[in-house]
C-alpha cells in the first residue's frame, strides 16, 4: 500500500453491533467498508465511494475521500472515531 493511499490520521468504525471496532487507514479499507457493510444508497456513501475511486485513479487526494467516508460513516451510525 502506498503513502498516497492512506489516511493522515485513520478513523475508527464499527460496522455491527456486535462486532469490534476497525480502524481505517487506507482508501482501499474505506472503500471496503463502503461496499460490504454500508448496504443503504445514500447520497453521502455515493459521494465517498466516488471519492475512494477518484484518489485510487490519481485524480484527488486522500483528506478529500477521508471527509467524505468520515460523513458516510456518520451518516450509517458507524463512526466512533474521527
Amino acid at each position: 500500500m502506498t503513502a498516497l493511499n492512506r489516511f493522515e490520521r485513520p478513523v475508527v468504525v464499527q460496522a455491527g453491533r456486535h462486532s469490534s471496532e476497525r480502524i481505517v487507514f487506507s482508501i482501499n479499507d474505506a472503500a471496503a467498508i463502503l461496499l460490504r457493510d454500508l448496504h443503504r444508497q445514500t447520497v453521502k456513501r455515493k459521494v465517498a465511494m466516488d471519492a475512494c475511486l477518484q484518489v485510487l485513479r490519481g485524480e484527488a487526494h486522500p483528506p478529500a475521500a477521508r471527509r467524505a467516508f468520515v460523513a458516510a460513516a456518520l451518516e450509517a451510525k458507524i463512526l466512533r472515531c474521527d
